[in-house]
């Protein structure tokens, strides 16, 4: 296995990574090479969607992704969501409609809704939204209120 040098935009803030191994997850990188704990470990098979970040604004799983595979690629994590216009406006959607409850997969809803807005803007309709949000998984809530905080993202806060 060989390491090589990786650069990254992380949060807007350039990232030179030395001696990552060839098969380091981009969740581990993140979690334990940068510090940045907010991007969750969840299944690490790419089941749940609690590691989703943004890899050139589209949401990418950190769980499959190897480091690697990333050079030269603008990252962003849920520690960075709030100099996003359209991040700010999920994360205030998720906290208007009460869409936290233990909070463990609120950063990876929070960046997979983000990406989707970006991608789609106001033009997909909530349940085609809601449909690509389908693999993000939470385990204390019904949904109806991340359903709600969706809604509210992709309509407009009240």
């Amino acid at each position: 296995m060989t390491a090589s040098s990786i650069r990254l935009t992380v949060n807007g803030r350039p990232a030179g990574l030395d001696h990552v191994p060839a098969d380091e997850r981009l969740l581990d990188t993140l979690r334990w090479r940068l510090g940045l704990k907010g991007t969750k470990e969840g299944c690490r098979t790419g089941g749940c969607g609690a590691c989703t970040v943004l890899r050139d604004g589209a949401p990418v799983l950190a769980c499959l992704l190897l480091t690697h595979e990333l050079d030269g690629s603008a990252v962003t994590t849920i520690e960075g969501v709030a100099a996003d216009p359209v991040g700010e406006r999920v994360r205030a959607a998720f906290a208007t409609a009460g869409a936290l409850q233990c909070g463990y997969c609120t950063p990876g809803f929070v960046m997979a809704l983000t990406g989707l807005l970006r991608e789609q803007g106001r033009s997909g309709s909530v349940d085609e939204l809601l449909e690509d949000l389908g693999g993000n998984l939470c385990r204390c809530t019904g949904y109806a209120t991340i359903v709600r905080a969706a809604r509210l993202a992709r309509d407009g806060l009240p």
